[in-house]
């Protein structure tokens, strides 16, 4: 499964529907959620692709603290 955060909004995908799997780059992944979701890949830049140990990818925007 990869959960997307973007702009305020979740969706859920499976893997194999964009197809995607863990051992991809950031930008293959985001290309692709990118053109899932309709958009330039640019929109996706300042986001962050998280990989869990089962698998799963989560793509969000990037965490500021302090």
């Amino acid at each position: 499964m990869i959960h997307v955060r973007f702009e305020g909004r979740s969706y859920d995908f499976d893997l194999a529907e964009l197809p995607l799997h863990a051992g991809l780059t950031d930008q293959v992944i985001k290309q692709r959620i990118a053109q899932k979701l309709d958009v330039g890949i640019d929109r996706l830049a300042p986001y962050v692709v998280d990989r869990s140990p089962t698998g799963h990818l989560i793509v969000r925007p990037e965490a500021l603290y302090g």
